[in-house]
């Protein structure tokens, strides 16, 4: 497995995929220069005469509600249908589900057209899944990932989506495995928008390589979270984290790679 994660990185930086992000107005610099580090090529197109054809010259698609108003949604629901009219390869990532309701409508809207996977915390996924909508702390998780497995294999068997758990354990559900992923440092969760990356990067390896999406999950969880965990022995604090994690998700080696990564597989 670990080569096989290696060479996904490796086909992602020689074939440099085109992914059309609609996302949210925090995140899209840190979004698209994260896409460009990694080796794939981002847009961020919203547009409504435009969107449609955006997706269609594109590889893969990444939807994310964080900054909501009523255009995006309809750019959002107009590209997510045409995805699925395509059979290419989507992402939904539902930033603060559970907050609200228009949140809620938007993302059971939007999972009608079937995403391939589904990234979010442990809050996001557990509201999504309607298992609890007690506590929801804005964008942030008040759960641990492991406490939002059950929700999230309700979601994998209800939608069909690869369900992504982010975390201090990253956790990637399908119907026939889980991987656990370990990598990453706490500091990650002080920089804006690392959740929002970790979404764009598993599309860049969904548009790489659309036929195995759990495969593609894991190696962008992986390949984050490894990339942070050493980019955050050279910073002092999240600005220099920052600028040191696109460093090294350019310049990531494969014997880096192998010596920090740290994942757990459990079959069904």
């Amino acid at each position: 497995m670990e080569k096989s994660l290696w060479k996904s990185i490796l086909s992602v930086r020689t074939d440099a995929p085109l992914i059309h992000n609609i996302t949210n107005y925090v995140v899209m610099n840190n979004t698209a220069n994260a896409l460009l580090a990694i080796g794939a090529s981002p847009i961020m197109a919203h547009a409504h005469p435009e969107v449609e054809e955006m997706v269609n010259i594109s590889n893969a698609l990444v939807i994310n509600i964080g900054t909501l108003d009523e255009y995006w949604c309809e750019s959002m629901d107009r590209a997510a249908k045409k995805a699925n009219e395509l059979h290419k390869s989507w992402i939904l990532d539902p930033v603060g589900a559970g907050a609200t309701l228009f949140r809620d409508q938007t993302v059971i809207n939007l999972i009608n057209y079937k995403p391939t996977v589904i990234r979010g915390n442990a809050s996001e996924i557990m509201a999504i899944a309607k298992v609890s909508r007690l506590h929801t702390k804005g964008v942030d998780s008040v759960y641990q990932s492991e406490e939002a497995i059950e929700a999230a294999q309700w979601l994998n068997s209800s939608t069909g989506s690869i369900i992504c758990v982010s975390g201090a354990v990253d956790v990637i559900i399908s119907r026939k495995q889980k991987a656990f992923i370990r990598n990453g440092h706490p500091m990650m969760q002080q920089v804006t928008g690392l959740g929002c990356t970790a979404t764009a990067i598993i599309a860049a390896f969904l548009g790489n390589d659309a036929s195995d999406p759990f495969h593609a999950t894991v190696s962008a969880m992986c390949l984050l979270g490894i990339a942070g965990e050493i980019a955050q022995k050279n910073s002092n604090g999240p600005g220099s984290l920052q600028m040191n994690l696109l460093d090294k998700l350019y310049n990531l080696t494969e014997q880096e790679f192998s010596s920090y990564l740290k994942i757990d597989f459990q079959n069904d």
